[in-house]
């Protein structure tokens, strides 16, 4: 299994466990940088501390603050909007650089139905 699969999994476990999503903002909201693959993708973590980290150590984010977002709320409204403006999700970025696994966001409700 991949890191980005591995980071997948427990995303998905976790946010099952905890009913809650985290993401980062700041005054210009939520961060959706341009990936590799020259798309938008929104960042999101199943975890405080995996959002705080990221703020710690990437210095683009350095000004941002963890926002927690119930799961019920996520699932849909936020899926469903990010699917509308086409922005990937990003599952549990990590590292210097913020990277991790991005998918399309019907996938992720598909992924996180499959396992409730």
């Amino acid at each position: 299994m991949s890191i980005s699969a591995a980071q997948a999994s427990r995303f998905y476990q976790e946010i099952i466990l905890y009913q809650q999503v985290w993401g980062i903002r700041d005054l210009g909201g939520f961060p959706a940088p341009v990936n590799g693959d020259g798309e938008r993708s929104m960042p999101f973590w199943s975890l405080r501390s995996r959002a705080q980290k990221v703020i710690s150590s990437v210095s683009v984010y350095r000004d941002f603050e963890v926002e927690a977002i119930p799961l019920a709320v996520w699932r849909t409204r936020w899926i469903d909007g990010l699917d509308r403006d086409g922005i990937l999700v990003g599952l549990n970025w990590s590292g210097v650089r913020a990277t991790g696994y991005d998918m399309h966001p019907l996938e992720v409700r598909a992924g996180l139905d499959a396992r409730e």
